[in-house]
């Protein structure tokens, strides 16, 4: 629920607004009678937006716009004023106002332009949240039939609900994957929001995750949102959600089952809307027989799997990968374009990529341009130690085998790995190889000459 603070030195004026604010809007409201109140509110509250009175003694609202703007913030601010003087207002908008209105517009416009201003808010959080995305990263691209059938989950899942694992190795895409799945849903115009559980500090992962009141602990100088809050109406995508502490997987249960949320230090209650998108690299059913996940938890957050193929397993892909990288790296660096001759490629389709997949295999791309300057790259240039890890190579005392073979194998422990989770029941394990049904597994297991 979104938070909006009136200010007014007039108590009946702020009054009104704030009860029609509640019951036209369903927002909640705070109030405060003057600037100074009104700062210190803003210090202390998870305020989403403002309407500030512009004459007031003591601090005014433009004394308030102009500490805000010293402070970059980013709280929407709605101006009104009761003299008609229109200069004024534009005044504010300068110093940084959203929008102004006059005291004797309805209700409804009020309440119209608050949504404005929410929404406004939204669209450059998201923006900033893309532009903070790590530089390169690869889109769902690749026509390989692995790639094909990931796209198609998404489709089919991305409408639900439902809570959904996705299950992938490091480097895979699996955040894009989750973008993917709120891009495709009735949620895209709410926020998208990532978090790896395992890259939060072990002591603020609940104030991160669930949000706390000021003085709940030794540094909550103010009171803060957290994540399940600010994504409310839109996605959470947790990754690494194995590496999530033991003793906080219960608190993550109640809110995923109860759709409510309780900050640290606050024994009040707080609805959201959040649809939450889970991944991880870890076998979260060995963690859970190992006693490191809850096993409560799992059936809560694989209501649905999408498995992302390692680049291994779609090798057909590359060469349109490499061609991304480069045209991308290229256009970032401002220099000439290169491209890779079908050697090279060759090499490159001969390592497994299993440290990092396809974020690794950018970071070689871009080695490779940067190592010379001709304007073809070819085998000469592959990193030794991918030519010498290939499945080519001699020193390490494999036989090549053929392409198709090595694929083959591939498949083959990937669906006895799959099986052994789903304790042989194929018709649980197709439905996490994203197969059409358990005939469907049947036949491939039949094609690798598994038996059925």
């Amino acid at each position: 629920m979104s938070v909006v603070l009136i200010v007014d030195d007039v108590q009946a004026m702020r009054d009104q607004y704030a009860y029609d604010l509640r019951r036209l809007g369903g927002y909640e409201t705070i109030t405060a009678p003057g600037g100074k109140e009104a700062l210190v509110l803003l210090q202390s509250e998870p305020i989403d937006c403002v309407i500030l009175d512009l004459e007031m003694p003591g601090v005014d609202g433009f004394e308030v716009l102009r500490v805000l703007r010293e402070h970059e913030s980013h709280v929407p601010v709605i101006v009104y004023t009761g003299t008609g003087n229109y200069d004024r207002c534009v005044r504010a908008v300068k110093l940084g106002a959203h929008s102004f209105v006059d005291k004797t517009e309805t209700t409804e416009r009020i309440v119209q332009e608050v949504e404005n201003a929410l929404r406004t808010a939204r669209l450059s959080s998201q923006v900033a949240d893309l532009k903070g995305r790590i530089a390169g990263e690869t889109p769902l691209i690749g026509d390989s039939e692995p790639m094909v059938r990931l796209r198609e989950q998404i489709g089919r899942l991305a409408p639900l609900p439902s809570p959904i694992l996705i299950q992938g190795e490091s480097g895979s895409g699996k955040e894009l994957v989750a973008h993917e799945l709120h891009e495709c849903s009735g949620r895209k115009k709410g926020p998208f929001i990532a978090r790896n559980c395992a890259a939060i500090a072990r002591d603020l992962i609940e104030s991160e995750l669930f949000g706390h009141e000021r003085g709940s602990f030794t540094g909550a100088v103010a009171t803060r949102r957290g994540v399940f809050e600010l994504a409310s109406g839109g996605t959470l995508f947790l990754d690494e959600i194995g590496d999530l502490e033991l003793g906080l997987q219960p608190t993550l249960l109640r809110v995923l089952e109860e759709r409510a949320v309780r900050r640290v230090g606050s024994e009040r209650q707080i609805a959201v809307d959040t649809r939450v998108v889970a991944a991880t690299h870890r076998d979260l059913d060995r963690e859970v027989e190992e006693g490191r996940f809850r096993r409560d938890l799992l059936y809560r957050l694989n209501v649905h799997v999408i498995r992302i193929p390692p680049l291994r397993e779609r090798l057909a892909d590359l060469p349109v990968l490499v061609a991304h990288h480069a045209a991308e790296i290229c256009k970032r660096d401002g220099i000439r374009m290169r491209t890779f001759s079908k050697e090279a490629l060759a090499a490159l389709s001969r390592y497994d990529w299993s440290k990092n997949n396809v974020r690794e295999l950018r970071n070689v791309v871009e080695r490779m341009i940067y190592a010379t300057d001709v304007e073809q790259l070819g085998v000469s240039h592959v990193p030794q130690e991918v030519l010498c890890s290939g499945h080519g190579d001699q020193s390490v005392g494999h036989e090549m085998g053929t392409l198709k073979g090595k694929l083959e194998e591939a498949e083959r422990e990937i669906i006895e790995a799959a099986l052994l989770r789903n304790r042989g029941n194929k018709t649980e394990t197709a439905r996490e190889l994203g197969l059409a049904d358990h005939a469907s597994l049947i036949k491939k297991m039949k094609r690798l000459g598994m038996t059925s």
